[in-house]
């Protein structure tokens, strides 16, 4: 299993790219997922359906299944975030884990960026930036490829993935 991550500042794409090179990749028989941080309390679950009363009531973890889907929830409860590799590491095998947010984290990442946003880059500070998906063209030594060339964009990732073993080897230190 490889993993590559998308960062950049909110309102930069990563969603809406992530959404594009999906598609593409699964189009080139490649099993992918997805790892997405949330810097805010989040729920996936309804208010007020079974699932979200259990987990109201104090359940640790609420799995909900049927013949689609199925989904784990895990509350945290006052316990500390787990890291990234631990999160992978949770994961069903698949060809390529795409993780979208955690900047810091022991990953390889393609910076997504976009110049009417208004942010600085991240690349010059970050050294796990190992490209750069952009409306512009960046003065840099990094590998950097246009916002809408999907291709391209995918193989910048494929070529950059590192595999799960050393992410979590990395994460030790």
């Amino acid at each position: 299993m490889n993993v590559i991550g998308l960062a950049g500042w909110s309102g930069a794409g990563k969603t809406t790219l992530l959404t594009r090179l999906i598609p593409y990749l699964i189009a080139r028989e490649l099993r992918v997922s997805v790892v997405k941080h949330a810097h805010h309390r989040f729920d996936i679950d309804v208010p007020g359906k079974d699932s979200w009363r259990h987990r109201e009531a104090g359940a640790a973890e609420v799995l909900v299944a049927s013949g689609t889907r199925w989904a784990l929830m895990h509350e945290l409860r006052g316990q500390p975030e787990p890291a990234l590799a631990d999160l992978l590491g949770r994961m069903a095998e698949v060809d390529l884990v795409v993780v979208e947010g955690y900047k810091a984290g022991p990953h390889r990442r393609i910076e997504v960026h976009r110049s009417d946003n208004g942010k600085p880059l991240l690349f010059p500070d970050d050294p796990g930036i190992v490209g750069i998906a952009c409306d512009v063209r960046v003065r840099t030594e990094l590998p950097q490829a246009h916002l809408d060339d999907i291709p391209a964009i995918a193989e910048l990732m494929l070529r950059a993935a590192m595999p799960l073993s050393e992410v979590q080897a990395l994460a030790r230190y």
